[in-house]
């Protein structure tokens, strides 16, 4: 997977699956939905009308379920119809394992997703999730060629995505793919200074000159917590700072990020069962370089986007419990700072078995959406939906608390 080159495209084109092997996923009433016309491009002739309705047929989706069209080269797969508390409208936990397990194998594949409007987002995610880019496998390593997967939507319920959507979708797919390879990447080739390198590279990229705080430094700008815990390291903590500032800008958004390359609890030293995978620690900043990089990109496709975005990174080896850590940041802030803040415990969904989910770079540029005139972040973001609520009852409603 770590060699797959993903595209999302309005139209993935026509190819018979000999040459373009596909797969075809959607919750089965969606699926039934789609007009012939809209998918024959990609199945003809290998496969018939006839075939493709007696497929969706024989689905019976409990909770997923698929069937082979054509040999192995072309797959229709269910998604569940039902939701629970566990599971969101767009099934991204499933579409995630149907890609991994139903997916023809070949160079260059595609993947058509049947959704309604309100699911693409997240189902972008979910794919991008599919496709990590670390691995250390030999084969893998000796494995030059690039494959290619290719992305198209079929919206049920509206006008078919634009461009600039699908380049939206394509900004958070790699988002997620970085954040997910800085998690799996072990700390002794992500100890932190290749995370500064890293934050680097995606400096270089938007062309933003990071601010870099190390060392001795720390202490004499009174940043005693990551120099007191870190400065005994082979690998000396820091403080980076990436700041998008447009002109005209609005408001302030500040994203802070603990990386912590790798866990070892310190004073309260973990023991054999809870050492192992400590690298994940390293979630939060990851998430927060993905997020940056995916919003800057896409904010400056937008003719608004009256908002400085800032990216603070730190990384050490200090740990502490979700609700001490928000402590603390309210007490540095001060308890009556008129802002609004947001603190979020990242540790356990940055990773599911074990890879990494690349978690956190959707959840932020949905949360921070309405801050950017990108219509597709507008959608996802829960304050994107008009309410008819007074200024009044929103400010009493903490689950619609504005942060932009």
């Amino acid at each position: 997977m770590a060699n797959v080159v993903l595209e999302f495209k309005v139209s993935a084109g026509d190819s018979e699956p000999q040459s373009r092997p596909v797969l075809i996923l959607g919750q089965q009433n969606h699926l039934q939905d789609v007009c012939w016309s809209q998918i024959k491009g990609k199945l003809q002739p290998a496969v018939s009308k006839e075939t493709w309705k007696a497929a969706l047929g024989a689905l019976n989706p409990n909770p997923t379920d698929s069937c082979p069209l054509y040999l192995n080269q072309a797959v229709v797969a269910a998604l569940p119809s039902r939701v629970s508390r566990h599971n969101s409208p767009a099934s991204a936990h499933f579409l995630f394992r149907l890609i991994r397990s139903c997916l023809p194998g070949g160079n260059n594949r595609c993947i058509v997703v049947v959704c309604e409007r309100s699911d693409v987002f997240a189902s972008a995610c979910a794919i991008a999730r599919a496709f990590p880019l670390f691995t250390r496998r030999s084969a893998a390593s000796r494995r030059t060629e690039k494959k290619h997967v290719t992305v198209e939507f079929v919206v049920v319920d509206g006008s078919p995505l634009e461009d600039a959507e699908m380049g939206c979708l394509s900004n958070a797919a790699d988002g997620v793919r970085l954040a997910a390879r800085i998690v799996d990447t072990p700390c002794n080739e992500m100890n932190t200074d290749h995370f500064l390198d890293e934050i680097k590279a995606v400096g270089s990229d938007l062309g933003i000159t990071p601010v870099i705080i190390r060392g001795e430094e720390l202490k004499q700008r009174g940043f005693g917590g990551i120099y007191g815990v870190g400065k005994a390291a082979e690998h000396p903590p820091a403080l980076a700072v990436l700041s998008h500032t447009p002109d005209g800008a609005t408001q302030n958004i500040a994203w802070v990020g603990k990386g912590i390359v790798y866990d070892t609890g310190g004073l309260s030293i973990k023991g054999k069962t809870t050492m192992p995978g400590m690298k994940r620690d390293c979630g939060g900043a990851a998430a927060i370089l993905g997020a940056f990089k995916a919003t800057i990109k896409q904010v400056r496709q937008q003719p608004g986007g009256k908002s400085e975005f800032g990216g603070c990174f730190f990384q050490d080896r200090e740990n502490a419990q979700s609700s001490c850590a928000g402590l603390f940041i309210g007490s540095h802030l001060g308890f009556d700072w008129p802002g609004v803040w947001v603190h979020v415990d990242i540790a356990s969904p940055v990773h599911a078995g074990e890879r990494a989910t690349g978690f956190g770079v959707a959840l932020l540029m949905a949360l921070f959406g309405q801050a950017s005139d990108d219509s597709m972040l507008n959608q996802v973001s829960p304050l994107g939906a008009p309410s008819n609520k007074s200024e009044g009852q929103m400010e009493r409603d903490c689950k619609r608390r504005r942060l932009v």
